[in-house]
């Protein structure tokens, strides 16, 4: 059996981050049912094709909120949260090889402590969600189950647009909180440093 392995919401500075496995050996179906890098595609889409990926496939999701991120990056990078995710993926998925989206710069340098921490045999590669059909059902999972996370919270704290510095929407919620900041939001990332240095803020 092969897995892929992606994750949803590295960048954001609003909500968790979420990080998937699959793994089946219908790699053909998943092509057929048009399987692709989950940000090529709708929500409804990816809800939909999600469905149709769980029906066939194991899947495996962690899920970190910013507070747990905030506390971890004290001592870790987000690429060492990742990869110790990814390998806690591989262990309960138990695949013979698997595909995964290289966070690292230099994926074989991902790959290569991966298969220290698992014994199991690893590809990784930039953009791996596009040419992998397993690794974009991972960013498929992990972003569907990323975005009923954001609901919820948009749900009890307001719309904060998507949680992306990117974002103006996202910017402008973030400016309202000049004191103490939620727990559903990065207190660690940049991008609140950079609102906090800002004469704007």
């Amino acid at each position: 059996m092969k897995a892929g392995i992606d994750e949803a919401g590295k960048g954001c500075v609003i909500g968790p981050m979420v990080i998937a496995g699959v793994a089946c050996d219908v790699e053909d179906y998943l092509r057929s049912i048009g399987v692709r890098d989950s940000k090529k595609l709708s929500q409804k889409k990816r809800e939909e094709l999600a469905e149709k990926i769980r029906e066939v496939a194991r899947v495996e999701v962690i899920k970190i909120p910013a507070n747990v991120l905030d506390e971890l990056m004290e001592r870790k990078t987000i690429n060492e949260i990742l990869k110790e995710s990814y390998a806690e993926l591989l262990k309960r998925l138990k695949p013979k090889i698997a595909f995964v989206d290289s966070p690292d710069v230099k994926p074989e340098r991902l790959a290569n402590e991966l298969r220290a921490m698992t014994g199991i045999e690893i590809i990784a590669e930039h953009r791996a969600d596009e040419k992998y059909p397993l690794v974009s059902s991972a960013s498929i999972i992990a972003k569907v189950e990323r975005e009923k996370e954001i609901e919820v919270l948009k749900k009890t704290f307001g719309d904060f647009g998507s949680g992306y510095a990117s974002d103006p929407k996202t910017i402008a919620y973030l400016r309202q909180f000049k004191e103490e900041m939620p727990q559903f939001i990065r207190k660690r990332w940049k991008t609140i440093e950079r609102l906090r240095q800002s004469s704007l803020w």
